[in-house]
């Protein structure tokens, strides 16, 4: 990238790693100068919470506020009810209203800690795309919208080409994403001043169709910016564990978990994650990146507690940090770990190990727990687990037991009332 950057957020864009290409950089870099710049990002509510995968997106919204920008978080009420097919392999399931609703309920909740919202110039909105999509009526959408464009050119998108030269199904329903997404960019454009629609790289056929009709309709000038679709450095994708999804919401995922996840990324990956998910200067993210040996652990631990602190606030973070040097450098139980609570009525006669660590969610499933043990990966109150056997009941379970798979991943199991 040797375009040097006039406004402050294309300088940190650039710098800390999150722009992967960008339709006119000099044009927007000037459009940022001037302060206010409205930007969106959209967000279909698929479950409940968003992941670590979305998170790169949150931070460039929260980037763009904190440059002058005014960012727009765009809740895909309307757009979730068709699916984005980019670069999937399958159609994604259709929710009822009620489930979209409600997952837009709960996403809503992770955006207050990372962006202000209010009416201010710099404050952020959030806006349901539903508002201009769910009254649309087809015959005057169609002549209107899709005269506007290309069957030819939507086919050679490389997301929608990648599904077809695999010889996978393309329903219609999905087909039809890309306009609907297209045409939120101009709604958003039209009734909000929007020039800057941002996502990640799998996003660029869409943005630029939305910078296409917004021109064509309106004639008006409007930008695409997207950031790398993200892997760590032993090539996993980004937003997944062991032990599945890695949700921002702590109902989710708790505070400690979520720490833990960030507590135990890839050497080669520290100082990237920390330009990406922190605020600390790029120097010193630089600095702690390219530490070794033991001295990398403690930069792992500022990363998590970094990023733990901006998500659910510094107090969760110093707990976090706390039980994991409890449990893992004294032998602890630690008083903030994953907690399998059981009522005597639900222990009845009692509860096999095996299921004890798939409750305890340390394995998906019991055949997973089985090769845990047969492996010898599990541990029940720091001591190797080679029963799989074992049954634990009330006189078991007369103080908490502590559960490990592998040496960081661990649950407490406790017997209620």
């Amino acid at each position: 990238m040797t375009y040097h950057p006039k406004s402050d957020f294309i300088a940190v864009m650039i710098e800390r790693g999150f722009l992967a290409d960008c339709t006119d950089y000099q044009g927007l870099d000037e459009a940022s100068l001037k302060g206010g710049l409205p930007g969106y990002i959209g967000f279909d509510a698929t479950a409940k919470s968003l992941h670590v995968g979305s998170l790169i997106q949150i931070m460039m919204l929260r980037w763009l506020q904190k440059t002058g920008g005014k960012p727009i978080t765009l809740m895909g009420g309307g757009t979730t009810k068709v699916g984005d097919p980019s670069f999937r392999a399958d159609e994604r399931p259709l929710l009822i209203p009620a489930q979209i609703d409600d997952n837009i309920a709960g996403i809503k909740k992770v955006f207050s800690a990372y962006l202000d919202y209010g009416d201010g110039p710099t404050d952020a909105l959030m806006i349901n795309n539903a508002e201009w999509l769910d009254g649309l009526n087809y015959l005057d959408f169609l002549r209107d919208i899709g005269k506007h464009f290309s069957v030819n050119r939507m086919l050679a998108f490389e997301s929608v080409k990648s599904r077809l030269d695999r010889e996978q199904s393309l329903s219609f329903l999905e087909f039809n994403y890309m306009i609907l997404q297209a045409y939120d960019f101009l709604e958003l454009n039209r009734r909000y001043g929007c020039v800057l629609q941002m996502g990640g790289s799998d996003q660029w056929g869409n943005i630029v169709n939305g910078i296409d009709l917004t021109r064509r309709v309106l004639d008006n000038q409007i930008f695409g910016l997207t950031s790398p679709l993200l892997t760590t450095s032993d090539g996993k994708k980004m937003g997944k564990s062991a032990d599945g999804a890695v949700w921002l919401n702590p109902d989710m995922r708790s505070p400690y978990e979520f720490w833990q996840f960030w507590r135990n990324t890839t050497d080669a990956d520290v100082g990237r994650f920390l330009k990406l998910y922190t605020e600390m200067p790029v120097d010193e993210c630089d600095r702690l990146g390219a530490l070794a040996g033991s001295e990398i652990n403690e930069a792992k631990v500022i990363l998590a507690n970094e990023i733990t602190g901006l998500l659910h606030g510094a107090d969760a973070a110093t707990t976090a940090e706390a039980t994991a040097r409890e449990v893992f450098e004294k032998g602890g139980v630690g008083d903030d770990l994953p907690t399998l609570g059981l009522t005597r009525d639900e222990l009845g006669d009692g509860l096999s190990i095996v299921q004890a660590i798939v409750r305890a969610g340390l394995a998906k499933s019991g055949k997973d727990a089985k090769r845990l043990i047969s492996e010898n990966g599990a541990r029940i109150d720091d001591q190797p687990l080679s029963d799989a056997g074992l049954m634990l009941d009330a006189a078991a379970l007369s103080s908490p037991i502590k559960l490990s798979a592998g040496k960081k991943r661990h649950a407490l199991i406790v017997l209620k009332g």
